[in-house]
């Protein structure tokens, strides 16, 4: 019989090979155990009523078993989708709704939302003691994965991406990450997220390596294990953020990380003075660019001097993507210029689950994705993501992008984390506000501001009008509010 996916290819190959092993009570799994772990949850979920097309909502802290049920469902045909613990209660109902699932699962985090499922320690006890079910043939266009999008601007919306989606984010990734049947991933961003649940392990099941599955991102023990030689750890995925915690660690000893391939980041902008840090440091920060609607698009080569020549950069695309930078009326920018970023490939979804207007609206008449990013490319192709197109204001009548302007500040001294938006203005027509989070016992206004960056970016750029605060408001998912950031301004909101 033809293995159907890449565990069961794997099983064949390797069936003694480590696969997972699940750090909160150290159970291990071989890739023939995975196997037929992932052939008794079909079996389970088939009992259950989870058939072909329905979805299954799950609610939880990451755990290997969020991987066999994923793939389970690949396997019947069903769909996965994860939700983000993070979220409100009203706003978890919204997705239940929205998913309309035929079973809930999850651990704690159900009743703490007020939700009912079984629960995974049930759903586990069922699965170890079942007999596997092998009569699943996955199909590589049905959709098999539901991830929601963040919702910066609006009601989170379902990306539906299929095993030919994620198959090809797995070699996208796993050829820029140099992952082999030797590698071994680090897990602990959440899998509601497409960091977590598919580039931090669809890469390394496909070559035969190992994931490391933890519950969860906590600065010093993640510190601890990416150093510790006896996990072994070759590769670790994050968001900016998560990386510069691990950098203001105590305990922080570049030595111990230099024996990693790299720590990937995606995400979120990373700056360019910090992935410098961290090359001086002797440890690759490779930066990449992706999204949920299309997994890994751009990523940096795992290699130090390539990196410190172009930091900041989200990198190469693989020759299976196909990009487009375009203008306003959609043609082609030259090598240097912003515009759009448009995409193609088997890397990118299908559609929004139950939204024709948004998929309509994604997509061009010809089948580019309009990804809402605005980007530019050298002439040797790399790339570089200026910023959101929704992000961008017109000031004076110049398309001025926000993340130029933060990016600038990156190094200040004094600024801990900071966001620009636009507001209106009788003269100009808009203008750059920046809101700043300071360092602790930091002085700074607009004067010492404007200093930093005259002489850095062109006089149009400068934000006009400085606010303090204590936190920028976020997402569940970390992304910066830069819609709720701009009402609270407008409304004189103290928050701001």
């Amino acid at each position: 019989m033809t293995p159907i996916d890449h565990v069961a290819f794997q099983a064949r190959l390797q069936p003694g090979g480590l696969a997972a092993v699940e750090l909160a009570n150290g159970r291990r799994w071989t890739y023939a155990e995975l196997d037929a772990d992932i052939a008794r949850a079909v079996g389970v979920l088939r009992r259950r009523g989870v058939g072909e097309g329905d979805r299954l909502a799950v609610l939880a802290k990451n755990q290997v078993l969020l991987v066999i049920l994923h793939l389970a469902c690949a396997r019947l045909g069903a769909m996965f989708a994860p939700l983000n613990w993070r979220l409100s209660a009203s706003e978890l109902h919204a997705l239940i709704e929205d998913a309309d699932p035929a079973m809930i699962v999850g651990d704690d985090q159900l009743a703490a939302a007020g939700l009912d499922g079984v629960d995974l320690d049930v759903l586990r006890a069922e699965i170890d003691c079942a007999d596997p079910d092998t009569r699943a043939r996955a199909d590589r266009e049905r959709p098999s994965l539901i991830l929601y999008t963040s919702g910066t601007s609006g009601r989170p919306k379902g990306a539906l991406l299929s095993e030919r989606n994620l198959d090809q984010t797995a070699i996208n990734f796993g050829r820029l990450g140099k992952v082999t049947h030797e590698s071994v991933f680090l897990v602990d961003a959440p899998m509601f997220h497409i960091i977590g649940l598919i580039t931090s392990i669809r890469p390394v099941l496909m070559h035969g390596g190992a994931i490391l599955v933890s519950d969860g991102f906590e600065p010093a023990r993640t510190l601890g294990r990416l150093g510790d030689p006896t996990l072994g750890i070759t590769h670790y995925f994050c968001v900016p953020q998560m990386a510069a915690m691990l950098r203001r660690q105590p305990a922080f000893d570049a030595s111990a990380l230099r024996r990693l391939t790299a720590i990937f980041t995606g995400g979120a902008p990373h700056p360019a003075p910090d992935i410098r840090a961290w090359l001086a440091e002797g440890i690759p920060m490779v930066d990449g660019y992706g999204m949920s609607e299309a997994g890994t698009v751009f990523g940096m080569p795992a290699d130090a001097t390539l990196i410190d020549a172009r930091a900041g950069s989200a990198g190469l695309c693989m020759p299976p993507v196909f990009t487009r930078i375009v203008d306003e009326q959609d043609r082609d920018c030259p090598p240097g210029v912003p515009g759009e970023l448009l995409l193609k490939g088997d890397n990118v979804f299908r559609g929004y689950w139950r939204r024709p207007e948004d998929t309509a609206r994604a997509f061009t008449e010809d089948g580019w994705f309009r990804t809402g990013d605005i980007a530019l490319a050298d002439a040797e192709g790399y790339h570089w993501l200026v910023d959101r197109k929704k992000d961008m204001f017109i000031s004076g009548g110049e398309n001025v992008y926000p993340a130029e302007i933060e990016a600038a500040l990156a190094d200040h001294p004094a600024i801990l984390e900071c966001a620009v938006v636009g507001v209106p203005d009788p003269r100009w027509g808009e203008v750059g506000h920046l809101v700043v989070t300071c360092r602790e016992g930091a002085v700074l206004d607009l004067a010492l501001i404007l200093s930093h960056l005259e002489d850095r970016l062109a006089r149009y750029k400068l934000p006009k009008a400085l606010t303090l605060v204590a936190a920028l408001p976020r997402t569940a998912s970390g992304k910066i509010q830069k819609t709720v950031l701009r009402e609270r301004l407008l409304a004189g909101d103290p928050r701001t």
